[in-house]
């Protein structure tokens, strides 16, 4: 793949509003990657046509040769691709929504990739993620291709097991914790090594390196360091310390579930339903401002939403109240920040077309890496990236206090996988009972028929008419 100017970049669930962070990426990095055009699919056409104007407008604003069109086909996405994209959300975010209102009224907290939701969200996408992989083995066989969809863990998992695609799970997570820690200790982020374990989503730094130099003790004993590497409050800090070990911010889930179910009954919903509402609000002024020509205030328009989207990220959870009516954003460039899924996957995709090898967490094959988990299960580790090549790297076993977590959601994976392939309702039940989070088998009867009752066949969120993303 190396050496090439005429690469084909696709993206499916083009409609997505990341679509046009990540044509941005693409866009800047095309000369490196080898990236001539890029093809977005969606289902919702009129999505479809907000997001590649806008991603249009936004090739216009920071200059490029990106050729960029929207596909009436998925075949047509992904043939002759070396890239495949996958950033699709089965059920829209109205979906989300759905099953995370479920998940509360059940005595759950409401989070898209954790708990109830995120088996219902697993449950939805595995057939769809693996029929999209064997499209790509097909169509074409030597991309490689990128999993932005949630649960990324499971999702890769599951179309690493039953499709011969090439396949990477990327989320931004880990990187942002890293730079994070960097930022409080102070140091250059390029001189900060971290020690990282876990899966996706289910996380943790066990060491602190600065220039080869052990420094995690200086985090750990420092409760305004270790409070500034969340956005929001969400752990304790005497927990963090009797554990050694920093959690990524989703095990908050796990950790306070309680806290999180109670902050979400306060504020009277979750995330989903409030980005749903920045979502209606975001498409109806894009659709507007892009039909009259004003691009470039519709590129404004769009950044002001990042920053208030990822300034207001676990607030509601971590401290109730409505995130978006305290007026919470970041301010600054949200194309050029140095974290982002968008970063993530430019940076895999340069180091394995071969023109920027690199170090970068993802999610792949544990091959031994981790020595308590089998080699076929999907980890989140560091891999050494190269030409068509990730290799993990090896790590000591996996400390007491998280192992039983990490196999226990390792068995859960395995079990909804199974389920979805056999369509076997006891098997999704059985899979509930074996989630950590979840861990009971009374309600995952309720459960289920609630969570999978209000999406059809077709993706469509019955509760709230087409399918949001």
């Amino acid at each position: 793949m190396n050496g090439r100017t005429d690469r084909k970049i696709a993206l499916v669930g083009g409609g997505s509003v990341r679509s046009p962070l990540v044509v941005f990426g693409v866009n800047e990095a095309a000369q490196a990657l080898g990236a001539a055009e890029m093809v977005l699919y969606d289902p919702d056409p009129a999505r479809l046509r907000v997001m590649v104007d806008l991603g249009k407008a936004i090739v216009k604003r920071f200059g490029g040769e990106l050729r960029l069109r929207g596909a009436s086909s998925i075949e047509d996405t992904i043939e002759g691709a070396d890239f495949v994209l996958n950033s699709i959300r089965i059920g829209g975010i109205a979906g989300r929504a759905a099953d995370e209102r479920v998940a509360i009224e059940h005595g759950y907290p409401g989070q898209e990739t954790t708990g109830p939701a995120g088996v219902a969200m697993g449950l939805r996408t595995i057939p769809a993620a693996i029929e999209q992989a064997r499209l790509v083995e097909t169509l074409s066989p030597d991309a490689w291709l990128v999993n932005f969809t949630n649960p990324a863990g499971l999702i890769t998992q599951a179309v690493n097991d039953h499709s011969k695609a090439r396949i990477v799970g990327i989320c931004d997570t880990p990187t942002e914790l890293f730079h994070n820690i960097a930022r409080a200790l102070g140091e250059p982020y390029e001189d900060v090594e971290c020690d990282y374990v876990g899966l996706n989503h289910l996380g943790w730094v066990r060491g602190v390196r600065v220039r080869g130099v052990e420094r995690i003790d200086a985090l750990l004993d420092n409760d305004e360091l270790l409070r500034s590497l969340y956005l929001a409050p969400l752990f304790d800090t005497d927990m963090i310390r009797t554990l050694r070990l920093i959690p990524t911010e989703y095990l908050f889930f796990y950790y306070e579930r309680q806290r999180a179910l109670a902050n979400q009954r306060r504020q009277g919903g979750s995330r989903g339903a409030e980005i749903a509402t920045l979502n209606d609000e975001l498409f109806a002024t894009l659709s507007a401002r892009l039909a009259a020509g004003q691009g470039d205030e519709a590129v404004d328009i769009y950044a002001a939403y990042l920053n208030q989207r990822s300034g207001s990220y676990m607030k509601l959870e971590a401290e109730g109240g409505s995130a978006f009516d305290q007026g919470v954003s970041l301010e600054g460039d949200p194309f050029r920040v140095a974290t982002g899924y968008h970063r993530i996957a430019i940076d895999v995709m340069s180091a394995v077309t071969g023109a920027k090898p690199a170090a970068i967490v993802v999610n792949t094959p544990n091959r031994g890496a981790v020595p308590d988990l089998p080699d076929a299960d999907v980890v989140e580790t560091l891999c050494d990236i190269s030409l068509d090549r990730i290799e993990p790297r090896p790590l000591a076993p996996l400390p007491d206090a998280v192992a039983g977590l990490v196999r226990s959601v390792k068995a859960y994976e395995r079990a909804a996988i199974a389920s979805v392939l056999e369509g076997t309702r006891l098997g999704a039940r059985k899979a509930m009972l074996i989630h950590p989070a979840i861990g009971e088998w009374t309600p995952t009867s309720s459960l289920l028929d609630a969570l999978l009752g209000h999406v059809n066949e077709d993706g469509e969120c019955l509760c709230q008419g087409p399918a949001h993303r």
